[in-house]
């Protein structure tokens, strides 16, 4: 259980560790632009997109307005309401994005998927997702 305890806290943090050093970019920020690159019209309501982020609006906007300084993002009134706000992802978002992934891909290789030889990973991705519902 220890071990668990320390790998739900310690790989986020080496992940996060990795993109900021090798591209300037929070496990945040980026997971932000992979949940908006798989949307539909590469589009989300702030508060899904804070949701599906696991973190509070509050926190969200903070993400998007650096996204959006960067020109990475945009936000754009939602156009059934007119109250809610869509975090839209630029073209530069998107191609930030393929810059940064095999960084990220490379971590998880490295702090994860190496340790784990001989596993069904398509079994263990089931358990994950089964896990996180």
């Amino acid at each position: 259980m220890r071990s668990l305890s320390r790998v739900i806290y310690a790989l986020p943090k080496a992940l996060d560790a990795d993109l900021e050093r090798e591209q300037r970019m929070s496990l945040s920020e980026y997971m932000t632009l992979v949940h908006l690159s798989e949307a539909s019209c590469r589009a989300m309501r702030m508060s899904e997109l804070a949701e599906i982020s696991s973190l509070s609006l509050s926190g969200m906007t903070h993400i998007v307005t650096r996204l959006q300084g960067q020109g990475l993002v945009e936000r754009v009134r939602c156009e059934g309401d007119g109250r809610g706000w869509n975090a839209v992802l630029t073209e530069a978002g998107f191609a930030r994005l393929n810059e940064a992934w095999p960084t990220n891909l490379n971590s998880v290789r490295k702090r994860l998927l190496d340790h784990l030889g001989g596993m069904d990973l398509g079994l263990l991705a089931k358990a994950f997702g089964d896990v996180a519902t």
